[in-house]
């Protein structure tokens, strides 16, 4: 199988598994403990971003680059993506009156798709595979 292809699946399952994490715990947060769509979506897309970082570094791109830069260069995505899709989620559901689940869904695949070119081409260029022998 293609190298490329089977990276970008292993990316996707890794991402699926992170978007799990996210959408059971936003479910437990905003509908157990009742905490409002912002803080649920926060809190969420945080633990599946610390899953989703781990798994795919290791597995996906292994990469042998810095772990604090690359760490650093996944914030600085997410300091851009966070604020975006909080915005277009508070509109979705507050102004349009889209039912929360559906306004993270919308967000969450924005996420895969994202975050998968800014990885590969921002994130670990040039160390793609640089762990595959260590």
């Amino acid at each position: 199988m293609n190298k490329e292809l089977l990276r970008t699946i292993k990316f996707t399952l890794f991402s699926m598994s992170a978007g799990l994490i996210q959408a059971g715990s936003f479910a437990i947060f905003d509908s157990v403990l009742k905490i409002g769509w912002q803080a649920s979506y926060l809190i969420s897309l945080a633990l599946s971003v610390i899953w989703n970082f781990t798994l795919n570094r290791k597995f996906t791109f292994k990469s042998a680059t810095n772990v604090p830069i690359a760490m650093l260069k996944v914030a600085v995505f997410y300091a851009v993506f966070t604020p975006l899709t909080t915005a277009l989620g508070n509109y979705l559901t507050g102004t349009l009156g889209w039912h929360d689940y559906i306004a993270t869904g919308i967000n969450m695949v924005l996420n895969l798709v994202l975050e998968y070119l800014y990885d590969k081409y921002y994130v670990f260029k040039g160390s793609i595979d640089s762990a595959e022998n260590k």
